[in-house]
């Protein structure tokens, strides 16, 4: 009887030792697959839900996330604006579901939805716009020209009319913190 013990006292080490290994290699697993998402994989999880980001330079904004692109994210605000925000001047998001979409779900069509397509949109149909700098300073005006890393501004008052034109303002992305529709 007393072999009897001893087998079951040495399975039951074995079956502990087995379930640890199991819960370390399933930790383990889990670390990997959390170091290939990205912001944008968190995000797209989040479409169609409030969220509040912080921006740089805008401070908190609110609104129903409409939108991911490659490198932005589009909500729709409570005042009836869309607001683009740059991922490059989001310092940080609240709000975003439990779940995650699957890195790289978004295909190369995703991939190539950058900053500077979603401002050429903008620019194409030619829609006034209030634009945020990291620096906190407002623009307002039409967006004209937009280039690999920079956009033109051109200022002007309620509607853009020849003799309305007060400038134009060339700003890199780098700058921008947050695009608003409406001027």
């Amino acid at each position: 009887m007393r072999w009897d013990d001893l087998f079951r006292d040495l399975e039951a080490q074995l079956e502990a030792a087995a379930a640890a290994e199991l819960d370390a290699e399933v930790a383990d697993r889990s670390r990997r697959e959390a170091a290939q998402l990205a912001l944008v994989d968190r995000a797209r999880a989040a479409v169609g839900h409030p969220v509040t980001l912080r921006v740089l330079g805008a401070g908190p904004v609110d609104g129903l996330l409409v939108d991911v692109g490659a490198q932005w994210l589009l909500l729709a605000e409570a005042s009836g604006r869309q607001a683009l925000v740059p991922l490059s001047a989001v310092l940080s998001l609240a709000g975003l579901r439990a779940w995650t979409s699957v890195p790289g779900e978004g295909g190369q069509v995703f991939a190539r939805l950058g900053l500077g397509s979603a401002l050429r949109g903008i620019a194409r149909d030619r829609l006034p716009v209030q634009v945020v700098l990291t620096d906190g300073s407002v623009l307002s005006g039409t967006l004209d020209r937009v280039g690999s890393d920079f956009v033109e501004l051109t200022e002007h008052g309620e509607v853009r009319r020849r003799g309305e034109v007060t400038g134009v303002r060339t700003v890199p992305f780098a700058a921008l913190a947050l695009l608003r529709s409406g001027a």
